[in-house]
């Protein structure tokens, strides 16, 4: 007979049982959490407020950025808290709520990330239908869709994983409730449903892989035909930054979630949890930004701005 618990809360595993190192990592995620927060928010101004930045390309890179704040907004602040209080504690409905916002957020930054790649591949390829096909209309749609798409399969995971009971404990071996930490501990009857869940999450990512490496292929035979290396250079040097991002969340997502897991995880999992939660977040600002002319030059514009409207009103 299935051991069935109705389960109130559950308890989140950090990295340490040591309070002196509780609070030393909720310090340190504190730190990398503001780094996130201040350098995304950097590119979605500049990107808002620049003319010359106004372009579908830099569109969908202030999308990702709000992605970015939003799916590390869900389980850092909280491990921080939790971290600082000496409290493990997250209710069933706190829960639930991560696990909805992190899939959807998760979900729409890979979709989005497809729509850059087919941005890149109009601009390259069919430069002079560029205007047309990229329209705001269509940059608009691309971007909503990714959203919503994002929503209803986080959606859809959370009501499978949660429609019903658990069965054992209710420890979460994680610092945020997870995939596979919930999958260990939810009775036989929500699996159906969960590997389906599972299921649709998997071809949604593959149809984005393929999409994203069809766009590439176009994109570098097209790129090998520019007679001079600074031509090729140039295209380069606006693909590589999001192949590089799309690559780093693909490969950390993989580790994280189809990777065999022992029972309980290894501290190399939890690892490349915060790996796969924190890593793409941070290093998105300095690929598009410190590689790219372009908001180099904005930022500059920005600060002389601010400069300028600060020794008028002096």
């Amino acid at each position: 007979m299935t051991n069935v618990t109705l389960v109130a809360g559950f308890l989140l595993v950090g990295f340490s049982d040591i309070q002196e190192l509780q609070i030393l990592y909720g310090v340190l995620f504190l730190m990398i959490y503001l780094a996130i927060l201040m350098s995304n928010f950097l590119i979605i101004t500049l990107t808002t407020l620049d003319l010359k930045l106004q372009t579908p390309m830099y569109f969908f890179l202030k999308n990702l950025s709000f992605l970015d704040v939003f799916l590390v907004s869900v389980p850092i602040p909280k491990f921080i808290v939790n971290s600082l209080t000496y409290n493990n504690s997250i209710s069933t409905l706190g829960c639930a709520f991560q696990l909805l916002l992190m899939t959807s957020f998760a979900a729409g930054e890979v979709l989005v990330l497809t729509a850059m790649s087919y941005d890149r591949y109009v601009a390259i390829c069919c430069p002079l239908n560029y205007e047309v096909t990229m329209n705001a209309g269509a940059c608009v749609l691309m971007a909503g869709v990714s959203w919503v798409i994002g929503g209803l399969f986080g959606a859809l995971y959370t009501a499978g994983t949660f429609f019903m009971p658990f069965c054992g404990s209710n420890v979460i071996p994680q610092f945020f409730c997870d995939v596979s930490s919930l999958l260990r501990i939810s009775c036989p009857e929500t699996l159906l449903v969960v590997y389906i869940s599972i299921g649709i999450g998997i071809c949604l990512g593959m149809s984005c892989f393929i999409c994203i490496v069809i766009s590439y292929v176009y994109i570098f035979s097209t790129v090998l035909k520019i007679p001079t290396v600074k031509g090729q250079s140039k295209v380069f040097s606006t693909c590589f930054p999001h192949l590089i991002v799309f690559t780093l969340f693909i490969i950390t997502a993989c580790f994280v979630y189809l990777k065999p897991s022992p029972n309980p995880p290894s501290v190399i999992d939890r690892l490349l949890s915060v790996i796969y939660t924190v890593v793409p977040p941070v290093l998105n600002p300095v690929i598009y930004s410190l590689k790219n002319k372009d908001m180099k030059q904005a930022l500059m514009r920005l600060l002389h701005k601010t400069c300028v409207h600060q020794s008028h009103s002096i």
